[in-house]
């Protein structure tokens, strides 16, 4: 009798896996690759993704012997600024649309050091794989690890088809 359930109870069990519907395959685009999965940020998620990536800025600045830079309101204040206004005007680059600069953006938000630099992304992906693209240019690694730099700001803006405008600010 308990041989006949457990034959049952297997038959069922392999009837049901049967039954289970694959993972859907991935979407693959014209070069054949698949697409990116949107990376969706909660509005909660802000000081969360701010933290991570000081702490990753933080850890590449280490490991070059460069001292660790803290974040700064008045930048990322300036940094959300010019993501914003890079989505309004669908391009990435570093004049707003009234023609400012960064060093006009940074002074517009009361801050008083210098400018070092700024890097911009237009993406779908999350700010770490970003980050890591950043330190492949040898300009934008260049703002990462300035040995002048020590104050940070960081912020994005996304769409809602999941395209995120990264902006990150460093200054002395």
């Amino acid at each position: 009798m308990m041989m006949r359930v457990l034959g049952l109870l297997f038959s069922a069990m392999l009837a049901l896996s049967a039954c289970a519907t694959p993972p859907p395959e991935p979407q693959l685009g014209p070069d054949g690759k698949p697409l990116p999965k949107v990376y969706r940020i909660r509005a909660t998620e802000t000081a969360k993704i701010q933290y991570r990536m000081l702490d990753s800025v933080n850890s590449l600045r280490e490991a070059a012997g460069r001292p660790p830079v803290q974040l700064n309101a008045k930048l990322n204040a300036a940094a959300a600024t010019h993501s914003r206004d890079m989505s309004i005007q669908n391009r990435p680059w570093h004049f707003g649309s009234d023609g400012s600069s960064p060093i006009d953006r940074v002074r517009r938000v009361g801050y008083e050091g210098e400018l070092v630099g700024e890097n911009i992304s237009e993406t779908y992906e999350t700010e770490l794989e970003t980050l890591a693209a950043w330190m492949e240019e040898p300009a934008t690694r260049d703002v990462i690890l300035s040995p002048k730099a020590r104050q940070m700001g960081f912020s994005w803006l996304q769409e809602p088809n999941g395209k995120i405008w990264w902006t990150l600010v460093m200054g002395e």
